[in-house]
């Protein structure tokens, strides 16, 4: 009989409304592009990450500006970052990335742009329990809640160190194979060099000869 209790709760305590946006966006060299949210009251709080995930030196300008065009935060030749502000006014928010310092090197960048109104909703007590037990109820919840966002950030990062150390191996690798070539062909400009030394010089002694 608790397992419906315990369900209705978890409900409960979610129904703070919450709208994300998560994509990955691919950055052409000398390319802006922006994203856009809304909130609809004073007071929501905007979470917004990102990461580069390959692309140059992973680095990005990223750009956050209100509504009015009010400037709320910016950076440059940032890899990441991880961000939570109040919106002190409701209206549509901007979220740029530029990437116009490249000039060959296009980038993905992974984002995701959540607005939440942080209205607690309280548990519906059952007939029989007592205030104390819903209270701590209502807090193994919220607990659990702020681990599992815990454990979806260390994901994003551990994923976003993956594909870097992936982008490196890459590199790596094709420089590895770049230089075999010009090895390659520095032994057989070598051992043609030699040849043509070796008949130069039987050439002469020929010549002498005769």
């Amino acid at each position: 009989m608790q397992l419906p209790l315990i369900s209705f709760g978890l409900l409960a305590c979610m129904a703070a409304h919450v709208s994300a946006t998560a994509l990955t966006y691919k950055l052409q060299p000398h390319e802006k592009a922006c994203f856009y949210t809304a909130t609809k009251a004073r007071g929501e709080k905007i979470a917004f990450y990102f990461a580069v995930q390959s692309g140059g030196a992973f680095d990005i300008d990223y750009e956050v500006t209100g509504p009015n065009g009010k400037y709320i935060m910016d950076g440059q030749k940032e890899r990441q970052g991880d961000f939570v502000f109040t919106a002190n006014e409701p209206g549509e928010y901007k979220f740029c990335f530029n990437n116009e310092m490249s000039t060959f090197a296009e980038k993905f960048v992974d984002f995701e742009i959540a607005v939440e109104n942080e209205a607690r909703v309280n548990l519906p007590a059952k007939k029989g329990t007592s205030p104390e037990q819903t209270s701590a109820l209502e807090e193994s919840l919220f607990k659990i809640s702020g681990q599992l966002s815990t454990i979806t950030r260390n994901q994003k990062y551990f994923r976003t160190r993956e594909n870097r150390n992936f982008s490196t191996v890459r590199s790596t690798e094709k420089r590895i194979i770049n230089f075999s070539f010009i090895q390659i062909a520095l032994i057989v400009a070598m051992g043609a060099l030699q040849v043509f030394i070796v008949r130069f010089f039987f050439q002469g002694a020929r010549k002498g000869y005769v």
